[in-house]
This record gives structure tokens, sequence and C-alpha cells, in this order.
């Protein structure tokens, strides 16, 4: 567990900053994932009650007992008072600086409604900073709803620019796809945890050069810019 780092952590439930390109599921093919390590690290072991794209950085929450993990499974699958804020950089600009991308996405051959909100904190012609939130939670949904509207995030290699994504790993040494799982609130839990959750994770270092020239005027930084080692 020395690469993760731990946002938060009680008797119920431990907050970590994945990084991209860590599974969070074992398989047939998977070496090292999130469950494994969390097994190797605890005992007993804590319990994912959520899932993160291998490729996409951030919060994850993992349960500390059984009791706790079906409180949290139950909020997480019915979205009840729930925050997942994310930040991306995509290719381009989108048409509107804030809006619902509710294109409804395939899942396993099965048209699934989602919903993914957004708003361009910054950007030029070639990149935009997004903030985004999930109002469900389908499988790739950010990265498939911002190809859809022609905005697919950089480095993504599965529903991006690939002729883009090559273009800046060879000038600009991009090899990570740049979504980052930033906040995780979770407000109205006191009644079934005991407590409430409110927790952001820093951007990995390799975000910085595609968003430092967006920073805010006057000496100001993002507040969400902190000191994270590239990985």
């Amino acid at each position: 567990m020395k690469r993760i780092s731990i946002l938060f952590e009680n008797e119920q439930c431990i907050v970590l900053n994945k990084p991209a390109g860590l599974p969070v599921q074992g398989g047939a093919r998977v070496g090292a994932s999130l469950d494994r390590l969390l097994g190797e690290a605890w005992a007993p072991k804590p319990l994912l009650v959520h899932r993160l794209d291998k490729d996409t950085s951030g919060i994850i929450l993992a349960a500390k007992n059984r009791e706790a993990a079906a409180l949290f499974s139950a909020l997480f699958s019915r979205n009840r008072g729930i925050c997942k804020h994310y930040l991306g950089v995509c290719a381009g600009r989108p048409k509107a600086a804030a809006g619902i991308i509710a294109f409804s996405l395939a899942i396993r051959g099965e048209p699934k409604r989602a919903q993914t909100s957004y708003t361009r904190l910054a950007g030029d012609r070639d990149y935009s900073l997004l903030a985004l939130e999930l109002g469900t939670g389908r499988m790739h949904q950010i990265r498939r709803h911002l190809a859809q509207i022609g905005n697919p995030l950089l480095g993504d290699d599965k529903y991006g620019n690939f002729a883009l994504n090559k273009g800046l790993h060879k000038s600009r040494g991009l090899n990570k796809l740049l979504l980052h799982a930033v906040r995780l609130i979770i407000p109205h839990a006191e009644g079934l945890l005991g407590f409430s959750l409110d927790v952001s994770a820093p951007l990995p270092a390799y975000f910085h050069g595609f968003i430092e020239r967006f920073k805010p005027s006057g000496g100001r930084s993002w507040p969400f810019l902190q000191n994270e080692p590239d990985r």
C-alpha cells in the first residue's frame, strides 16, 4: 500500500486515493489489484463498496466490516445523498459552458439511462478542464458521454481521439487518462453510520502540465492542486 495515500480512516471505513492503472478487482489476467492490496495490508480485509475504472485515479471507499459494507452499498447503489465529483481534461471545448449529458448507454446490450453533469472551469480551443458529477454510475460513463459530445478525455485509449493521444504521448509524455475522482461527499449518513464524509483527493502530478496555464490570475492556485507525487 506504499503507493496509495490514505485520505480518511475510522472504525467503519477507509478512503484511498487510487492511482491510475491499478485495477480495483483481481481476475485471471490481473496481477496486482486494489482488492488484493487491501487484503495484504489489513485484517480482516476491507470490503470495496463501489468501483473506479482501472485507468481512473482518485477516491475509492472500502468498508471495514460487513455491516458497514451493507450500509454503504445501499447508499451507493441507490445514489442516495452521495455526491461523486470528478475532474477531467477533455479535447476541445464543449459547446455549452455547463450542461447535462443524458444519452442512454448500452450495458450488456441493453440501453440504460445515464446522466453526467459537467461545468467547464477553464480552457481554450485545444483543451478544457471540466468539473463532472455522476447522476448514474454506468461503466465508463464519463468517458463515453464526453466522447459522444465530441470532447473525449485526453489519454483515453478506448473512446478517445487516438491521433491526438499519440501526438500528446510523443510530445508531452502523456500515457495516462486525465480523469480523477476528486471528491466524495456523503452528507446525511449520520443516522445510518454515525458520521458524514467529505473527502478530497489531490490531483496526480501528470495533470499539472495540462492545466497550469489555466490557473486563476493574481498568483492564486486551484484548490485541488496539492502536491501529489507522480506514479
